[in-house]
């Protein structure tokens, strides 16, 4: 074989790999880094590179601003190195933990600027706000919702967008406290980041609330469950796309009626192939499954 039919051969091959990676074009695709918490070690970088190679192509920071420490890398850094990958990094997960309490209000808005303004460097605009611990009263309940709303306008002053998202085992687990927090926030300040496997587990119709709150809906977490044994742990109940319960042909069609045009990310909290190759396969049913109703 020649050294220029060699190339073709590589060229081919590398287009056909390609051809299954998402496309990434209305619908973009990302991941959480707080998978890797569930692993050894590894440089940053590492998480950059399996991010590239499988087409996730942006990335949803937890324990922010602490992960800077955890890989030992500095701001200008990481945009050096997600830069020269072409990728992006799309929000961080908020903590809004002390929002019942309203001395520590301020405090909060300060974290919330600066998570911000170091979003702002990789040209993102959302925030992605994670409820207060469970057992909220309904008067600390709505000095949370009310705090939302501040929060919402802080960022809506930055270029931002702020919106929930439901979590087991926080304020907002449940479809009922989905809709009361979704009634006592204002729909021009406060938007919907919702975890679809956190909407199931949590007794909730997904694609159903999907629906009920798509002009709300800011970016969301796309990841699989099965409610059977359901413990005091969720990660056992975590699946890759399609290996689990969730219609996600349907929240797609969701997207669709919307014309939805921003990210998803695909946050897993457990790997049992390890890392690579469940986003591999999670991108495979994006391919197969997804892109063919909404892209």
């Amino acid at each position: 074989m020649t050294r220029r039919s060699c190339l073709v051969a590589l060229s081919a091959l590398l287009a056909r790999a390609a051809d299954r990676l998402p496309a990434n074009k209305n619908v973009k695709w990302a991941l959480g880094s707080n998978l890797w918490n569930s692993f050894p070690p590894v440089p940053f970088t590492d998480i950059l590179d399996v991010m590239r190679d499988t087409g996730f192509i942006g990335i949803r920071l937890t324990q922010f601003p602490q992960i800077l420490t955890k890989y030992n890398i500095t701001a200008d850094q990481m945009e050096t190195e997600v830069n020269k990958r072409h990728l992006h990094v799309i929000t961080v997960s908020f903590s809004s933990t002390p929002a019942d309490k309203p001395e520590l209000h301020e405090q909060t808005i300060v974290k919330a600027k600066e998570a911000m303004t170091y979003l702002k460097r990789f040209g993102a605009n959302h925030l992605v706000v994670f409820s207060p611990r469970r057992g909220q009263t309904p008067e600390t309940f709505a000095i949370a919702c009310k705090f939302f709303n501040r929060l919402g306008q802080t960022a809506k002053d930055m270029g931002f967008k702020a919106g929930l998202h439901n979590h087991l085992g926080q304020m907002v687990q449940t479809p009922e406290e989905i809709d009361r927090c979704m009634e006592m926030t204002d729909p021009n300040l406060f938007y919907f980041s919702p975890d679809t496997a956190h909407v199931h587990l949590g007794g909730g119709d997904v694609p159903k609330i999907l629906e009920k709150y798509k002009h709300r809906l800011m970016l969301a977490d796309y990841k699989d469950a099965k409610r059977e044994g359901l413990g005091t742990s969720f990660l056992p109940n975590i699946y890759d796309l399609g290996d689990g319960e969730i219609d996600f042909p349907a929240c797609h069609r969701v997207l669709k009626s919307v014309n939805f045009k921003g990210w998803i990310c695909v946050d897993l909290d457990i790997a049992r192939k390890g890392i690579k190759t469940s986003y591999e396969r999670c991108g495979a049913y994006v391919v197969k499954t997804l892109e063919p109703i909404y892209t």
